[in-house]
């Protein structure tokens, strides 16, 4: 495979590990921990197995190991240790740095094997909780420092949504069980970022509200006709880079103008971009929330 990336930088390393440069270069040449190739113009790169290797190393390291006694611990027991703590404590930075490392190889049966040992334990919920979200944050790090490409994180995310996707169809098959509100799931126009919403049908789904999820880029226009349908329309979406803060007051002037106003309709928004507004020139029906739990604690 031509697109598995083989080496890596040192910042590369902290980036992914956690674990300072200067630090990586003190275990190196101290404990022999590392050993480094050199390019023809002398930079030190790493690679995929010295990865690998700095990963376990954390792990251990993060659990209260001292760096000079995994030194001494012979290669290859390093990674049945890591077993083994992750067997006894079932610790998620081990499964996000497993994901990582089955993102960085384009690796789907990691992924699987990864998040199949962690659901011994852990509910689907608990999982995207305690794993998915910790883990999706670094992604952003990651692909901003240039660690990762957009075709690993578009590699892993979509992976995740597979995993969001079957669990909500086991939901759907069951009948909403409460009327008092539906939910109307959307994107505005632009926006992809759909992750989160589409956890959050998850949860609306799950709580046995009938939900009506339409997903990434939709016109204000589209979204009029649903009020032909139901009238306690509860509509849901997450600004994640669109509106953009210069168009922000405006879209959502027109969406209120247009889609909820003279009804009992709602507007509920959350993502990067609420930041821009201010709670005290809010409409009346709408709420912004700063998280998907502040969702869920006012379902």
């Amino acid at each position: 495979m031509n697109n598995v990336k083989k080496f890596f930088s040192i910042r590369d390393l902290e980036n992914l590990s956690g674990i300072k440069a200067h630090t990586i270069r003190i275990w190196e040449k101290r404990y022999n921990l590392l050993s480094p190739e050199r390019t023809s113009t002398n930079i030190r790169t790493y690679s995929l197995s010295s990865l690998q290797k700095l990963l376990n190393i954390t792990l251990l390291y993060n659990n209260g190991y001292k760096i000079s006694k995994i030194a001494r611990i012979p290669e290859n027991e390093i990674p049945l240790m890591v077993r083994e703590i992750v067997a006894k404590n079932s610790v998620k930075n081990h499964a996000i740095n497993a994901f990582k490392l089955a993102m960085i190889n384009f690796d789907q049966s990691l992924f699987f094997s990864t998040y199949n040992s962690l659901l011994a334990d852990k509910s689907f919920r608990e999982i995207f909780k305690d794993v998915f979200i910790p883990l999706l944050n670094e992604l952003g790090l990651l692909w901003q420092t240039d660690t990762i490409s957009p075709s690993h994180e578009h590699f892993i995310t979509n992976l995740i949504k597979q995993k969001i996707f079957i669990n909500t169809e086991k939901l759907q098959i069951i009948e909403p069980t409460k009327k008092d509100k539906i939910f109307v799931l959307f994107l505005p126009e632009n926006e992809i970022h759909e992750i989160g919403l589409l956890f959050l049908n998850y949860e609306i789904v799950l709580r046995g509200y009938k939900s009506i999820y339409l997903g990434q880029t939709v016109p204000i226009k589209s979204l009029q006709d649903l009020r032909k349908y139901y009238d306690n329309l509860y509509f849901v979406s997450y600004f994640t880079v669109e509106p953009s803060k210069d168009k922000l007051d405006k879209y959502i002037k027109e969406f209120i103008k247009e889609v909820v106003d003279n009804g009992n309709s709602k507007l509920w928004v959350l993502g990067y971009q609420i930041q821009h507004l201010s709670d005290k020139i809010l409409p009346h029906n709408m709420k912004t929330f700063n998280s998907i739990q502040q969702v869920v604690n006012e379902l």
